[in-house]
């Protein structure tokens, strides 16, 4: 797929609004009752980055950003700051933070995961950009070295052991990550006067699957 491993300003990201979107297919029945299915087995985050533009410099910055990128055509790397770490944002990363695999012995590679849970449901997000140096690892206890215990491939999120951890042991990653996105329009209409009467310009963020 055809993707920058750039990430856009994130001091312009800071302001944008956006957030998950899922899928789901309604279908109401004759008797009022409902039946409903999704054909999404992971939601997708949509933004408005034109919300973060506070000056004609950063639309200047926008216009580059999305030139760089032939507006759809390439993908590239956004921080959502009401979702970037593996725990809290208001706490340091942990090791610890989320559990992405159980050991077997002969597994040595592992997907980068974070868990949601509520009322005793979750759901496990892939984790596909993490964030260049970032990666804490542990199995059980044990805290382990990046380049001396495990290798992490930034553009997929996937950790590789030089070892394979015991079979029963729980592997552990704590990190700061990236959603991989694309610009969702073909054009990047502004207004300078409407800009300066306080009139923000469109400018569409859709997540993609790598």
């Amino acid at each position: 797929m055809s993707f920058h491993e750039v990430q856009f300003p994130s001091d312009l990201s800071f302001g944008a609004l956006g957030g998950p979107q899922r899928r789901v297919d309604v279908v109401t029945l004759a008797n009022g009752f409902e039946e409903r299915n999704t054909p999404w087995a992971h939601s997708r985050r949509v933004y408005d980055a034109g919300l973060g533009l506070r000056s004609l410099d950063d639309v200047e910055e926008v216009i580059a950003f999305y030139e760089a990128r032939y507006g759809q055509m390439y993908g590239f790397r956004w921080k959502d700051w009401s979702d970037y770490k593996s725990g809290k944002p208001s706490v340091a990363i942990n090791r610890q933070d989320q559990q992405i695999a159980l050991g077997d012995g002969i597994t040595a590679r592992f997907q980068i995961t974070k868990t949601y849970r509520s009322g005793g449901h979750v759901y496990e997000r892939p984790i596909t950009k993490p964030v260049k140096g970032s990666v804490l690892v542990a199995v059980e206890q044990d805290d382990k070295i990046e380049t001396v215990d495990y290798e992490v491939d930034e553009t997929t999120g996937v950790i590789t052991f030089k070892h394979a951890p015991d079979p029963d042991t729980r592997v552990f990653a704590g990190y700061e990550f990236d959603v991989p996105v694309r610009f969702d329009s073909d054009s990047l209409l502004t207004n300078i006067a409407s800009f300066n009467a306080g009139q923000v310009p469109d400018v569409p963020v859709r997540e993609v699957r790598v």
